[in-house]
């Protein structure tokens, strides 16, 4: 007789079974507000590997937010179908990592040397000075930045930030240890270090849709891909310095950061 399973990949033994599409499954539930959760519940396990599929959610979010762009383009004026795709990105996601930047400033800005103080201030609810201003500054540039880009140019940045940002972000799991223990962490998730396997395909998501831009455009090649990579290099070097490892609000803050970075560099 062969062994049933109920919706959560659980089998009467109580033993958790992973499906090839568990893993990829809990990513876009942990990363989007989609109701992808109503539909199927992967095992708890599968969340701790969230990251490594990170760059697969981000081609849901950058096309959501590239269509958003598209179609309002064609009814407004520009500014207002960016703004529209903005927007759409945080009703798309609730705002997850714009949550993890605002804490990566009031942490980083208002705890000084004091790892712990850093730390606790992350974890505090409350939004700081420093997270106000980070916020609406990041917003401004992010805005200014894709209105300068021609829609078309836009449209496609956007398609291949997403991925890339998420890709490079997602080293800091390998670079780093995590700075807090599973009872302590905001998502109650603590991230698996990943294998060769899973590094791979983490490089291919983010890659992919860089390599295809790269071959379809002109555009200079150099500034896209050494640009973001340094901007996440010295942000590793600050976190490294101020915490000896990574949070979930530090991955949010350098994902959004690169991404920016990666705007602004096809904007020159």
């Amino acid at each position: 007789m062969g062994i049933g399973f109920d919706n959560v990949g659980r089998n009467p033994f109580g033993e958790d079974t992973v499906r090839w599409y568990d893993r990829p499954w809990a990513a876009f539930i942990f990363f989007t507000r989609l109701p992808l959760w109503r539909i199927y519940q992967p095992p708890r396990q599968c969340y701790n590997s969230v990251v490594e599929y990170w760059p697969l959610a981000g081609w849901l979010i950058g096309g959501v937010m590239a269509l958003v762009l598209w179609v309002a383009s064609m009814y407004f004026v520009y500014p207002v179908a960016v703004m529209l795709a903005i927007v759409a990105r945080l009703l798309l996601t609730g705002a997850l990592h714009e949550d993890g930047l605002a804490d990566f400033f009031d942490g980083f800005g208002g705890g000084g040397n004091d790892r712990q103080r850093i730390l606790d201030i992350m974890k505090d609810s409350h939004i700081g000075t420093y997270g106000v201003l980070g916020l609406v500054c990041y917003e401004l540039l992010l805005f200014l930045t894709l209105t300068a880009l021609p829609p078309e140019k836009a449209m496609f940045c956007i398609l291949v930030g997403n991925p890339y940002a998420r890709m490079l972000s997602a080293q800091l799991v390998m670079m780093m240890p995590y700075a807090r223990n599973e009872q302590t962490a905001k998502s109650r998730t603590v991230y698996r270090r990943m294998s060769t396997a899973a590094g791979v395909s983490l490089a291919v998501q983010g890659l992919l849709p860089l390599a295809v831009y790269l071959y379809l455009s002109d555009v200079s090649w150099e500034l896209l891909v050494f640009g973001p990579s340094l901007v996440m290099y010295f942000l590793y070097l600050l976190i490294w310095r101020k915490l000896r490892g990574y949070t979930g609000d530090c991955c949010g803050a350098v994902c959004l950061l690169i991404e920016l970075t990666f705007y602004l560099a096809a904007a020159v």
